[in-house]
């Protein structure tokens, strides 16, 4: 990573559906990612929430450790390891937030710490479909037993 060409922090999944009317430069990344170029988090959240989608920011960092030089292999490394492990989420965005190089007794390595995003069109981050079959399931027909604080005044009886 030089000093002329930044690190990436994008990455959306290949064949993400975005909003109408927002293109984005990208590049290949790693089979079945892309980087996106001259954008960071905000602006793609900006762009995204400008076509009246949602770009969800999951708390809890990923991070990995790699050995080698900064480099743009290195990264992909990390980059490779920290999708490993968000792999059975279901996520189409990771953001990276941190990026150190170090070295231990002369060996260089690298750490990164990154987040899961989402880009969907829905306001619920759960899929559409799961959300109605979820509400459907916590119906109840009987009234929920209720703790009421302070004085109660009882109504009126006619």
């Amino acid at each position: 990573m030089s000093e002329n060409k930044p690190a990436p922090t994008i990455f959306i999944r290949e064949n993400t559906r975005l909003p109408a009317g927002v293109a984005l430069e990208s590049e290949a990344f790693l089979p079945g990612w892309r980087s996106v170029r001259k954008l960071d988090g905000r602006g793609l959240g900006r762009k995204i929430e400008n076509g009246m989608w949602n770009y969800f920011y999951l708390a809890g960092p990923l991070k990995a450790t790699v050995l080698g030089r900064e480099s743009l292999a290195t990264l992909r490394k990390a980059v490779q390891r920290v999708l490993a492990k968000k792999q059975s989420q279901n996520y189409n965005s990771l953001e990276i937030s941190k990026i150190t190089s170090k070295r231990f007794l002369g060996v260089p390595y690298l750490t990164i710490s990154a987040h899961s995003r989402h880009i969907q069109e829905g306001m619920y981050l759960v899929p559409v479909k799961d959300f109605r079959l979820r509400a459907r399931a916590d119906v109840t027909t009987t009234p929920l037993p209720a703790i009421v604080f302070g004085a109660v005044r009882k109504a009126p009886q006619e």
